[in-house]
């Protein structure tokens, strides 16, 4: 019996994310990014759907958000954690709010980073 190769072509999905909100938004591209909005859904599959994302700097930003949500990293020295709002955030690099929030949303697996690097964003 013969296996019969199907060639899957990988799509491009293009956003304007002008007036849509930060969450509503970055739930559509992560659902997009693990193909769950396609028929032959497999989770363990990864078939390469692009997602891109224009207007990044108008989109919508809810509630207190931009003073209260605290972004955290850390050197890995002694006194060497940093904490950044979102505005700050926002003022140097709209794309980072946006990156991060998808990044949040993508199954925790080895899968992740493959598909955070076929989001593309422009301002």
């Amino acid at each position: 019996m013969k296996k019969q190769a199907t060639a899957t072509k990988s799509r491009v999905v293009t956003i304007d994310a002008t007036g849509k909100v930060l969450g509503r938004l970055s739930t559509e591209i992560a659902h997009i990014l693990q193909e769950k909005d396609r028929a032959l859904f497999v989770p363990y599959k990864d078939e390469g759907t692009r997602v891109s994302v224009e207007n990044v700097d108008k989109m919508v930003v809810t509630g207190k958000k931009m003073d209260d949500k605290v972004y955290w990293r850390y050197s890995g020295y002694p006194g060497g954690i940093r904490s950044r709002t979102m505005r700050e955030l926002w003022e140097k690099d709209p794309t980072e709010v946006l990156r991060k929030a998808v990044y949040g949303m993508l199954p925790k697996n080895k899968l992740r980073k493959d598909r955070l690097r076929r989001l593309k964003m422009t301002k």
